[in-house]
């Protein structure tokens, strides 16, 4: 890159004369600038206010011109101005290419009135002051430049402060808070109706390796997902729209993470996520918490006898002693024989068959095993409230500790 090239005495002393003529018309352009911009796009009033606009624009005009005249090493005000309406301009909400306009569009203005000075008082400079344009519109360039970066500087910052906001306000309603407009001031700030469809997930968090490992779905049809994290488990509210359901949204969860984790039931506005996340957590912890089958992405409304267990851990401790207290006295393995075939009698449906194939045995095998349980806990599975309270206290053994 060649360096720039230096300005004579006699540069020097037509940029001094004219710049201090230019000064005294400072107020004359400024009404010009704004009448003009104005003109061009209606936003630069709707955004900034009239009075402050013709200051600012005024002090940037004088800035703008000092440095047309000022000795290199002189500080460059012109450009700690242009910083600052740069980051003025991204809080007001105008347009960087509106912002970028006014700041080209001004240095068209002063170099115009700065042909018609010299043209005026000394026309013989002019090939004189030609030659000072190329550094003219490089100055310009970087105080365009430099207004430009301190608007995305700053833009950056509002939209990270702006997302932190919005998350802060679903952070409140997953927490159940009942403030006045809560929920319709994050029904604004993620672009979702106030009243809908939603459901909430809660995914355990995974470790391997000493590292944390998330699956996280970003879009699905029909659906949005909007995640939090917490401490050891993260938070997905999804917003179903009108057509998706929870085996929908089941299935997309399943695809993605292999759990566990907890879906709640729909509920029908933003203002219901805290409920929402309660149940999902109640869902999660009906996954063993071993991992095994059964532990997957599941359903609360698919899991809500297990779900009521979960939920009174009192109860569950009495439920397993009171019906499952002679198992415990057994010999761990022997104990555990006895519970997994029934674990799978129930999932089979209560065919013995199907439960041998499974435990790799005789059905014969299966019901003498079924039939000790019975003579055990003095409950039997043909009668069904034995049979419902035998399954709840199952699941209370294996959810709780």
């Amino acid at each position: 890159m060649s360096r720039r090239r230096a300005r004579t005495d006699q540069e020097w002393s037509v940029l001094v004369s004219a710049s201090r003529l230019l000064l005294d018309r400072i107020p004359q352009l400024t009404d010009q600038l704004i009448g003009e911009l104005q003109a061009h796009s209606p936003q630069f009033d709707l955004a900034v206010p009239r009075d402050e606009h013709w200051q600012q624009i005024s002090e940037a005009l004088r800035y703008g011109i000092e440095a047309i005249a000022a000795p290199r090493s002189a500080p460059r005000r012109d450009l700690a101005y242009a910083e600052e309406l740069g980051r003025r301009r991204a809080e007001q909400g105008l347009p960087l290419d509106l912002l970028h306009h006014a700041y080209r569009h001004a240095g068209y203005l002063v170099w115009n009135e700065l042909l018609a000075i010299v043209a005026e008082k000394e026309p013989e400079a002019l090939t004189v002051l030609v030659h000072t344009a190329a550094q003219m519109w490089a100055a310009v360039d970087r105080q365009a430049t430099t207004v430009a970066e301190a608007y995305r500087s700053t833009e950056q910052e509002l939209n990270r402060r702006s997302d932190e906001r919005v998350q802060a306000l679903l952070d409140a309603l997953l927490e159940g808070r009942a403030a006045p407009g809560l929920a319709a001031r994050a029904a604004a700030g993620l672009d979702l109706p106030e009243q809908g469809r939603y459901a909430v997930v809660v995914l355990r968090v995974e470790r391997q390796g000493g590292r944390e490992t998330f699956h996280r779905v970003t879009a699905a049809p029909g659906m949005r997902f909007f995640w939090r994290m917490r401490t050891d488990c993260e938070v997905g509210v999804i917003a179903l729209g009108d057509t998706a359901g929870l085996s929908e949204l089941a299935e997309v969860l399943g695809g993605r993470c292999a759990g566990p984790g907890g879906i709640s039931p729909v509920v029908e506005g933003l203002a219901d996520l805290g409920l929402a996340r309660r149940l999902a957590e109640t869902a999660l912890r009906t996954c063993a918490p071993d991992g095994s089958a059964g532990s997957g992405i599941v359903r609360l409304d698919e899991r809500l006898p297990a779900a009521l267990v979960v939920s009174q851990p009192e109860l569950a401790e009495r439920l397993v002693t009171d019906v499952l207290g002679p198992l415990l006295e057994l010999d761990p393995a022997d104990r555990a024989v006895l519970l997994e075939t029934l674990d799978v009698w129930l999932e089979c449906e209560g065919s013995a068959g199907r439960a041998a194939s499974r435990l790799y045995c005789h059905r014969n095998t299966v019901f003498n095993r079924l039939r000790r349980l019975e003579h055990l806990t003095a409950r039997s599975l043909s009668r069904p409230r034995d049979l419902i309270t035998l399954t709840l206290a199952l699941d209370a053994f294996r959810l709780t500790s």
